[in-house]
């Protein structure tokens, strides 16, 4: 299995992508022609592989330029008021679409859908945004109701393989079963950037139920072939930055359709990306909450033992 060179993450906007996903196929149906299964075709992976490998050669410029953040590719002007959007509270959220050659990777039988998105937490810190993330055992919490299950199936140092459910109901309710690894890597004292590359994707059936198994009659709908997501986190400017960018493989959308489905292309992944960086940014602000109250507190009760001590006198 290959592993990326960036560092880790995945999860959090998976099951947003799915929902995306999600409202291509069930417009399809509901037109009645293409909610059939769908076969994952051996030149659609390898053209996925080449997108993302063209898109991980542009990370690693883009580390070597210091432009660790989407925000700092842009020109002068806009990357300034980019920075006080987020400084605001805005998030910035960019539809990509890496190029090999200067020319577009197309992908036979298949879609990518790439975004990325940039949110500031104010006053938080990078290992409690670290802290946040690598608590798998609080995705179904933090994530609900998309993730249903996170567990941490093996860890080697900075490498991990990690089992997460994606769950989304609509007009019908998809659950997909997800199999990552997971790399994270420092870069100094103020950077983490992370990769996760899914490895396996498969759809549950009788989710929830008695006889609840991962499909293997073949039937696959292609609501999600193949996710590959990233995070950038970055601490300055008083406070801490995190970037996600997430790129989906799945089926192709019926050209009779493309006329009402491709502007669901743009719209939904803006909100649901923005969803994800607000619940992130949330549990991060939470947690830093929980954190100060309890050295409150740890600190009152220490500053009450010691006024007891000297205020009793001595024999």
């Amino acid at each position: 299995m290959r592993h990326s060179q960036t560092g880790k993450h995945t999860r959090h906007f998976a099951p947003q992508l799915q929902e995306v996903v999600l409202a291509f196929w069930i417009l399809s149906a509901l037109f009645g022609t293409s909610a059939r299964a769908s076969e994952l075709k051996p030149e659609t992976v390898a053209a996925f592989d080449r997108y993302i490998t063209a898109t991980e050669a542009r990370m690693g410029e883009d580390v070597r330029l210091n432009q660790f953040l989407v925000v700092d590719r842009l020109p002068d002007l806009q990357r300034k008021e980019a920075y006080n959007q987020l400084q605001r509270g805005q998030a910035y959220i960019e539809e990509l679409h890496t190029k090999q050659d200067d020319q577009p990777i197309h992908i036979p039988n298949g879609l990518v859908h790439h975004w990325v998105g940039v949110m500031f937490v104010p006053q938080g810190t990078l290992s409690e945004t670290l802290a946040i993330l690598n608590d798998y055992n609080n995705e179904p919490e933090i994530y609900k109701p998309e993730i249903r299950r996170a567990k941490l199936i093996e860890q080697n140092g900075n490498q991990s393989k990690i089992y997460l459910q994606f769950y989304s109901k609509s007009i019908v309710t998809v659950v997909l079963d997800a199999y990552f690894d997971v790399v994270e890597k420092r870069i100094g004292s103020v950077r983490v950037q992370s990769a996760s590359r899914s490895t396996r994707i498969v759809e549950v059936v009788d989710a929830g139920g008695p006889n609840e198994h991962e499909r293997t009659d073949g039937n696959d709908h292609g609501y999600m072939w193949r996710l590959d997501s990233f995070w950038r986190i970055e601490q300055k400017d008083g406070g801490v930055y995190i970037q996600n960018e997430s790129i989906t493989l799945t089926r192709t959308v019926p050209p009779m359709l493309a006329w009402l489905i491709n502007p669901l292309t743009k719209s939904i992944p803006r909100g649901v990306l923005l969803d994800m960086l607000t619940d992130t940014q949330k549990a991060v602000q939470k947690a830093r909450t929980t954190s100060n109250q309890l050295g409150l507190s740890q600190g009152s009760a220490a500053l009450s033992v010691s006024s007891r001590t000297i205020a009793t006198p001595h024999p």
